[in-house]
């Protein structure tokens, strides 16, 4: 999910977009040289074992993560199934997210929502 939801700058790749270096169920094709940009990205559910195999993105459609640059929490999701997030088990985490306090957006190439705690969305920009 990775390597097509999200823009990797290095690669001059954009959302939605599958990374030149992805061979599809077989993972990344220059992984032992891949740039640091890869081989740091971590997303939630990696990290984050809490959210249990059923929120794999691949399984989901949607990555859970942490905005380096923000307080923000995000759940990112291909721009082709832009309404992946609002899967009640993603919908779940995002809305405990909002609970706690955090901003929350989903994001679909230049599309964005933000979910609130009480778990009404609005269009963010």
């Amino acid at each position: 999910m990775c390597c097509k939801v999200l823009v990797i700058e290095h690669f001059k790749k954009d959302a939605g977009v599958l990374c030149e270096h992805c061979v599809v169920k077989g993972g990344c094709n220059i992984y032992e040289v891949r740039p640091d940009v890869c081989r740091d990205y971590e997303c939630d559910w990696m990290t984050e074992r809490s959210l249990g195999p059923m929120l794999r993105p691949d399984k989901v459609g949607t990555i859970l993560q942490e905005d380096q640059d923000s307080d923000e929490y995000q759940a990112v999701v291909d721009p082709a199934t832009h309404n992946a997030w609002r899967n009640p088990l993603v919908f779940k985490v995002l809305v405990s997210k909002a609970k706690e306090g955090r901003t929350v957006i989903a994001k679909a190439g230049l599309k964005s929502w933000r979910i609130f705690e009480d778990g009404k969305t609005a269009p963010w920009t």
